[in-house]
Protein backbone atom coordinates (compact mmCIF):
# COMPACT_ATOMS: atom_id res chain seq x y z
CA UNK A 1 0.00 0.00 0.00
CA UNK A 2 2.07 2.87 1.27
CA UNK A 3 6.09 3.08 0.71
CA UNK A 4 8.05 3.45 3.75
CA UNK A 5 10.44 6.32 2.92
CA UNK A 6 13.47 7.24 4.69
CA UNK A 7 14.14 10.90 6.17
CA UNK A 8 16.95 12.47 4.46
CA UNK A 9 18.14 15.73 6.22
CA UNK A 10 18.91 18.63 4.18
CA UNK A 11 22.03 20.83 4.30
CA UNK A 12 21.20 23.76 5.92
CA UNK A 13 20.58 27.15 3.77
CA UNK A 14 23.85 28.66 5.14
CA UNK A 15 26.47 26.11 5.34
CA UNK A 16 29.14 26.97 4.34
CA UNK A 17 28.88 30.91 4.57
CA UNK A 18 29.54 33.76 6.78
CA UNK A 19 26.80 34.91 9.22
CA UNK A 20 26.77 37.28 11.76
CA UNK A 21 27.86 40.57 12.42
CA UNK A 22 30.50 41.94 9.87
CA UNK A 23 33.48 43.38 11.12
CA UNK A 24 33.90 47.38 10.96
CA UNK A 25 35.20 49.38 8.55
CA UNK A 26 38.77 50.22 8.45
CA UNK A 27 39.93 53.53 8.66
CA UNK A 28 41.62 53.29 5.01
CA UNK A 29 38.55 51.81 3.87
CA UNK A 30 36.45 54.86 5.50
CA UNK A 31 38.83 57.55 4.01
CA UNK A 32 38.66 55.98 0.50
CA UNK A 33 35.09 55.59 0.53
CA UNK A 34 35.43 59.43 1.41
CA UNK A 35 37.65 60.02 -1.25
CA UNK A 36 35.57 58.32 -4.04
CA UNK A 37 32.30 60.58 -3.22
CA UNK A 38 34.31 63.99 -3.11
CA UNK A 39 35.81 62.89 -6.71
CA UNK A 40 32.61 62.20 -8.45
CA UNK A 41 31.59 65.26 -6.71
CA UNK A 42 28.68 63.22 -4.90
CA UNK A 43 27.48 65.44 -2.49
CA UNK A 44 24.29 63.76 -1.21
CA UNK A 45 25.86 60.21 -0.92
CA UNK A 46 28.89 61.84 0.72
CA UNK A 47 27.08 63.60 3.35
CA UNK A 48 24.72 60.43 4.10
CA UNK A 49 27.93 58.27 4.46
CA UNK A 50 29.15 61.11 7.15
CA UNK A 51 26.38 61.52 9.07
CA UNK A 52 25.79 57.69 9.50
CA UNK A 53 29.69 57.39 10.24
CA UNK A 54 29.44 60.25 12.63
CA UNK A 55 26.12 59.45 14.67
CA UNK A 56 26.92 56.27 14.55
CA UNK A 57 22.90 54.72 13.93
CA UNK A 58 22.33 51.07 13.18
CA UNK A 59 21.26 51.36 9.75
CA UNK A 60 17.52 50.84 10.42
CA UNK A 61 17.62 53.86 12.12
CA UNK A 62 19.07 55.70 9.64
CA UNK A 63 16.84 55.22 7.08
CA UNK A 64 14.30 55.75 9.62
CA UNK A 65 15.75 59.59 9.46
CA UNK A 66 13.70 62.72 7.94
CA UNK A 67 15.37 66.13 7.17
CA UNK A 68 12.68 67.69 10.24
CA UNK A 69 14.81 65.19 12.46
CA UNK A 70 18.07 67.16 11.88
CA UNK A 71 17.05 70.72 10.60
CA UNK A 72 15.62 73.44 12.93
CA UNK A 73 13.33 75.59 10.65
CA UNK A 74 15.29 75.76 7.78
CA UNK A 75 19.18 75.68 8.66
CA UNK A 76 20.40 72.28 9.50
CA UNK A 77 22.25 71.38 12.32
Amino acid sequence: MHDIVLYQPKPSWNKGQLVGQKLPLKLEEVWSIRTRLDLADNLRELTMFNLALDSKFRACDFIKLKVSDIAHGKKIQ
